[in-house]
């Protein structure tokens, strides 16, 4: 996935542990992951148990390095996931929950009006919209 993980990380002043190479290895599997996932992930492919703050700081580093970026799809703990795969807008659903993907133009208009009447630049990439799923919206 990231050849120059190494010597990225050794440029910051920081060091490719086998830690921080298994969370990224398995943000990259998941596609998105909380940190409680990624160490679940961890010890399913037989890596030695990992403490959850051992995650978020491997998350910390490789999100400094631009790896790794995160969303809050609700209220709780953020998922976390490749920078490259930030091209797409989190809904979801607050009647059951689900976590879907609409692909970031869909956001276009809105980031533009931001833009001209407030002069923001927007990162539709890191929110999530929340609402409901059609199959919810069928039930109410």
């Amino acid at each position: 996935m990231v050849s120059d993980l190494g010597t990225r990380l050794r440029a910051a002043g920081r060091r490719l542990t086998p830690q921080r190479q298994q969370v990224l290895d398995a943000v990259e599997s998941l596609g998105h992951a909380t940190p409680e996932q990624i160490v679940d992930a961890v010890s399913a492919r037989g890596g030695s148990p990992m403490a959850l703050s051992t995650v978020y700081r491997s998350l910390d580093a490789l999100s400094d390095l631009g790896l790794v970026s995160h969303t809050h799809v609700d209220h709780r703990v953020p998922s976390y996931h490749l920078t490259s795969h930030a091209t797409h807008v989190h809904v979801v659903c607050r009647g059951c929950g689900s976590v879907g993907e609409a692909p970031v133009d869909v956001a276009e208009e809105f980031v533009e009006r931001l833009d001209r009447s407030l002069g923001f630049e927007a990162d539709v990439t890191h929110a999530a919209i929340h609402g409901l799923c059609r199959d919810c919206r069928k039930q109410t």
